[in-house]
């Protein structure tokens, strides 16, 4: 029922328009034929050599319908553009209902265009003048418009695309084009004013120039994709490679990995609280999960050392944070996450590593994975320390706030905290496997 209304309704337009087109037909709009013959081979030739890209048809024929409409009339502009989409129809073999959609859409704004010309002469406007080069650039504007708006309207119609999406998608990504294609029917208006008929040649050869340049462009553009999509890939593999180091690391180190999984939580809470971006708090999420990634440097005697290290190995646990910042800045997108790692282990009072840098010198994501990573530190059950209690931890929190912690992520933490809006799981290998997903939090990042 819907597609025989709307059937009907598109034939009641066409109806319309074609009758309208006849009733204000002038025999002197089919004059000089000549002007008739060449925009109407023009119009075709050039929607024979259209371009394609991306699923949208540039085409030059558009220039030749509103020279129709400006030079010539509403009826012979129809006429054409019902000639050029018939000889497409019958080389695109396109369905009946895009057909019929795209007839009515081509007897349409030719008419609304060359009745817009005429309604310009009529109150002055002299197509022997140079200005009426202006109500030719002003017309292709209103009908290319008008000529979206018809197709966007079918396509909401008969394919259910919306309207919004058409305009994101067709219209936005054509407009620098069409804008140079309304300059040439400028230029060319005030041309054939000036020499007449014979300016068809400077016409042929510009669209010939116009469409071979767009085309080079769009190829460019096209091949600037593909690069993109192989560095995408090759991205994506430096993801695996580096989900497959952090695994490794959990294997040797349990600790570490469901460590890692907590500060990640944690981080992205106090970001939320303190007013990050929803972009910022993935970040951090990811930077929480990837921050002690460079304790594959470690030997055994570090990583599982129970006793006070020496000053060797104290050293070796410094590198650790630019490690891991190196490591996870050698994959495409992830330099953010790297300088959050690097910065992790600064002091606010200027007293940390590696770079001894002070208060806001340190990235605010790095600030908010120390305080988590302290945090977690200090009650986790299966650490190598003896675990404190969350009143004893946060009363160390506050001890060292601004000295060693930002103090303002210090009180974001500890409201979660007493608010019981923040928790880990520290007993399961499936915590960390959860939080981990490095592929699909990456992929954010390397898009």
């Amino acid at each position: 029922m819907r597609r025989t209304t709307l059937i009907g309704g598109h034939l009641a337009v066409l109806v319309g328009a074609l009758s309208v087109a006849v009733l204000t037909s002038r025999a002197s709009d089919w004059r000089p034929l000549a002007l008739v013959i060449l925009l109407a081979a023009l119009a075709v030739l050039s929607d024979a050599l259209s371009i394609e890209t991306r699923g949208q048809r540039l085409s030059g024929s558009f220039i030749a319908l509103v020279l129709a409409m400006a030079f010539l009339g509403p009826a012979p502009a129809v006429a054409i553009a019902l000639l050029t989409i018939g000889v497409d129809a019958a080389r695109e073999r396109l369905s009946r209902a895009r057909t019929l959609s795209n007839v009515v859409t081509y007897a349409l704004f030719p008419l609304v265009g060359g009745l817009l010309a005429r309604g310009a002469q009529e109150a002055g406007a002299d197509p022997a003048g140079l200005a009426y080069g202006f109500v030719v650039f002003g017309v292709y504007v209103a009908t290319i418009t008008l000529n979206f708006a018809l197709t966007a309207l079918g396509g909401r119609l008969w394919l259910g695309y919306g309207i919004g999406m058409q305009v994101r998608r067709v219209l936005v990504p054509l407009l620098p084009s069409e804008l140079a294609a309304a300059t040439l029917v400028l230029a060319f208006s005030v041309i054939y004013i000036s020499i007449g008929i014979a300016a068809f040649a400077v016409l042929v050869v510009a669209l010939v120039a116009f469409q071979f340049l767009t085309r080079a462009l769009l190829e460019s553009e096209e091949r600037a994709e593909q690069l993109e999509t192989r560095t995408t890939e090759l991205a994506a593999l430096q993801v695996g490679a580096l989900a497959a180091l952090v695994q490794t690391l959990s294997l040797r180190d349990k600790m570490t990995a469901r460590h890692s999984a907590a500060v990640a939580r944690y981080s992205r809470a106090i970001a939320l609280a303190a007013g990050c971006t929803p972009e910022e708090q993935e970040l951090v999420h990811t930077a929480g999960l990837l921050h002690d990634i460079g304790k594959f440097i470690f030997p055994d005697r570090i990583l599982f050392a129970e006793a006070r290290l020496s000053d060797d190995d104290w050293q070796i646990v410094k590198r650790h944070p630019a490690q891991g910042a190196r490591v996870v800045g050698k994959v495409a997108g992830l330099a953010a996450v790297a300088e959050i790692i690097r910065c992790h282990h600064e002091r606010v009072d200027g007293a940390g590593y590696p770079r001894g840098l002070r208060g806001e010198e340190i990235p605010l994501l790095s600030r908010i994975i120390s305080v988590a990573d302290t945090y977690d530190v200090m009650t986790a059950r299966d650490s190598y320390r003896t675990p404190v209690s969350r009143q004893e931890a946060i009363a160390e929190l506050r001890r060292v706030s601004s000295t060693q912690l930002d103090g303002r992520l210090v009180e974001a933490f500890i409201d979660l905290l007493l608010g019981s809006s923040v928790a880990f799981q520290h007993t399961t290998d499936a915590d960390f496997e959860a939080e981990l997903d490095l592929e699909a939090r990456v992929r954010a990042f390397v898009a």
